[in-house]
């Protein structure tokens, strides 16, 4: 059993960087510098401070601008060395970090 740093980053699919979505760059640059994973995941319904709380869902018929969270889970250095990038790219958001207890890790070798 050990300790890591779990980053989480709310941001929205119309979110961009370089002309590209905010959460592939922000996977890209997370492999780059050679973070352990990443882990992008579309929200189905949500709402936050953007657009004054109005509620963003993904039912049939309606197009929205979906929250998408991308999660991070490396060691301690690797996540402070992150979080430069990640505050540069990422212009409206929230970015939450925490430690967690990682109880098994099988890598591929």
């Amino acid at each position: 059993m050990s300790y890591w740093e779990k980053l989480t980053i709310y941001i929205n699919e119309s979110d961009q960087w370089h002309g590209k979505p905010l959460f592939t760059a922000l996977v890209e640059e997370a492999r780059k510098q050679g973070l352990a994973g990443a882990t992008v995941t579309r929200g189905i319904e949500g709402f936050g401070v953007r657009q004054h709380h109005r509620i963003h869902t993904a039912r049939i018929m309606e197009l929205a601008d979906l929250p998408i969270i991308v999660t991070l889970i490396d060691r301690e250095e690797a996540i402070a060395q992150f979080l430069s990038s990640v505050q540069e790219m990422v212009a409206v958001g929230l970015v939450t970090q925490e430690t967690i207890r990682v109880v098994y890790h099988a890598p591929q070798t």
